[in-house]
């Protein structure tokens, strides 16, 4: 019987390791299908990430191409407003309506740009400020402060809160004082 018993007990433990086997090899196998799971999940992901990043340029390259579109439209309209103008035969008789229209468009011209974030930056008068004008000359004057800007050639413009371009100015200074009263 001790025979029959060492048989039996052999038997179970060959049965008891393979269904150790069996359960390790499931856990193992249930451990390579997680893998898998997540392998795919994260070359599908990657796959995503790098379809946005081709939009994403493609949108940035198109903005960059088209995004004046809607300024251009409206500067366009005023364009045909100056064209219109630029066919009429100026008499002595036209030239107040001209010159009316002429200045309509002006403002007109001002609002399409206003209306997209462009504004002039006021000069004339007012301090000279390095970050929004360019100082071409100085003069000697009486009709603005010393340091303030006297006369403007070219205007300075903001796109929203930035400049984009410096206006061109003369800066006041005081008048020298001539002690013997000679021009």
């Amino acid at each position: 019987m001790s025979e029959e018993n060492t048989k039996n007990n052999a038997e179970a433990a060959a049965s008891e390791t393979t269904t150790e086997s069996i359960e390790k090899k499931s856990d193992l196998q249930l451990a390579q299908e997680d893998s898998a799971k997540w392998k795919n999940e994260y070359l599908y992901l990657r796959a995503e990430f790098e379809n946005y990043k081709k939009n994403a340029i493609k949108e940035r390259s198109d903005l960059l191409k088209f995004g004046a579109e809607r300024i251009a439209r409206d500067v366009l309209e005023v364009m045909d407003n100056f064209e219109r103008a630029l066919e009429i035969k100026i008499t002595p008789e036209t030239l107040q309506s001209f010159k009316t229209g002429v200045e309509l468009t002006a403002k007109e011209l001002k609002e399409a740009l206003a209306k997209h974030g462009i504004q002039e930056v006021p000069s004339h008068a007012q301090p000279f400020n390095p970050l929004h004008h360019e100082a071409i000359s100085s003069e000697a004057t009486v009709n603005v402060p010393a340091g303030h800007v006297s006369r403007v050639f070219k205007k300075p413009y903001k796109l929203h809160d930035k400049i984009i371009r410096m206006g061109q100015v003369v800066v006041a200074t005081e008048p020298k004082a001539n002690p013997k009263g000679e021009n």
